[in-house]
């Protein structure tokens, strides 16, 4: 009955004209071309990257390079975490290029602003590793699919897991730009919804490395949790100095708001001991995962994040549709995508909603003790798997314009 209610939101799309030249039995240009834009050398290169360009390759490569008889191309691009840099890119690559679909956008600014642009270009969007939840809320575009998480979903568990340790007063240290914004303001509603208080809230700029003075007012604020809005390196040094300054020992516990498994290993199992996060997938939580982590590991030496294991499904999930649909064409490929289930080594019955957000289980992941692990990436447990439409803001909470109230 869930996924009926989900798939029926769909009929809430409205009808959108295709545009001249987009064949609706064949594929155009004779090629299917694969766009992946993110973060390759910046703070949050270490979770997306290169890793998201190996996993779409590997689905390319299982596909056998072609879908419908027409070649499978990728490419990628470095967005530079600036909107004016990854509009241009996509622009191009719209309009010049003739790629069909863009993954990746791992930067809320940026992947906002690449929605708006699939809205004029009727293309196909899947926003990786942005968190902003206005994806899927008041800006939703109906050529999105956003993949792997976003704000809510990060901050639902770790919120409430130590709202229920009695982590009820929180301090949070904010990235200065729509993630860390829409982050912030996902973990607040849900602390207050459980009773919880914030004490007091500062922001940092993006790539900030000294947060002593934050951590000063944190440490005076009487919070009890610090809410990490931030990702990548920026969240990693937040971690090490709340360590470093003390605040750990006397009890204040960081909240990973936004993590990864990069980001785990580079805190390190003494100082990140016991902190628990929120994310899709883990690489040595089943013999799935961990054969698909085996061969990527192969290709990029090290078992991939939450978010290159997503790039995998998101791509293989996109080809089959065009498999299905029998076109490369915007319209039929999503339609095909809403309708068929999500199933791979990270996703069982995965659901497009009409919103744009792909709905799957979630985990809640805690940090080994130093003894615990058995080597170098041996570094979380699953403590608790969270329902997808749990773990997910409601469809009707979202203000998404394309859902008929």
């Amino acid at each position: 009955m869930r996924r009926r209610t989900l798939l029926g939101t769909a009929a809430a799309l409205p009808f959108v004209h295709i545009l001249p030249g987009r064949a609706q039995s064949q594929v155009s240009d004779g090629v299917v071309k694969i766009g992946v834009l993110n973060d390759m050398t910046g703070v949050f290169a270490d979770q997306q990257g290169m890793g998201e360009v190996v996993a779409a390759r590997l689905a390319i490569e299982d596909m056998g390079g072609k879908v419908l008889g027409a070649p499978i191309e990728l490419v990628h691009g470095d967005l530079l975490n600036r909107a004016d840099i990854g509009m241009g890119i996509a622009r191009r690559w719209f309009d010049q290029e003739k790629v069909d679909i863009i993954t990746g956008l791992g930067n809320s600014a940026v992947a906002l602003a690449v929605q708006t642009l699939s809205k004029e270009k009727q293309r196909i969007v899947v926003p990786m590793s942005a968190g902003t939840t206005d994806l899927t809320g008041k800006d939703c575009g109906p050529w999105t699919a956003h993949w792997v998480y976003d704000n809510y979903s990060a901050a639902k568990g770790p919120v409430t897991a130590l709202v229920r340790g009695g982590k009820t007063k929180w301090f949070f240290i904010t990235s200065d730009y729509a993630f860390g914004h829409s982050l912030e303001a996902n973990a607040g509603a849900i602390l207050k919804g459980l009773g919880g208080e914030v004490v007091g809230s500062v922001r940092a700029p993006l790539g900030e490395s000294d947060y002593s003075s934050y951590l000063v007012r944190a440490a005076a604020s009487g919070a009890q949790a610090v809410g990490i809005c931030a990702g990548g390196t920026d969240m990693i040094n937040i971690a090490k100095q709340m360590g470093e300054f003390g605040l750990i020992r006397r009890g204040i516990v960081p909240a990973a708001l936004n993590c990864s498994l990069t980001n785990i290993r580079s805190i390190g199992l003494e100082t990140g001991q016991g902190m628990v996060y929120a994310a899709s997938y883990y690489w040595d939580q089943t013999d799935a995962a961990r054969a698909f982590a085996a061969r990527f590991a192969k290709a990029h030496g090290r078992p991939p994040t939450a978010f290159q294991a997503g790039s995998y499904g998101a791509v293989m999930h996109y080809l089959k549709a065009v498999q299905a649909a029998g076109t490369d064409a915007t319209a039929p490929v999503m339609a095909k995508m809403r309708e068929m289930p999500i199933n791979d080594f990270m996703t069982k019955d995965g659901v497009l909603r009409a919103d744009g957000r792909v709905v799957r289980d979630v985990y809640l992941l805690r940090v080994k003790q130093p003894r615990q692990s058995r080597g170098e990436w041996d570094l979380l447990e699953v403590a608790e798997t969270i329902r997808g439409e749990e773990a997910f803001r409601p469809l009707a909470e979202g203000g998404c314009p394309l859902v008929k109230a």
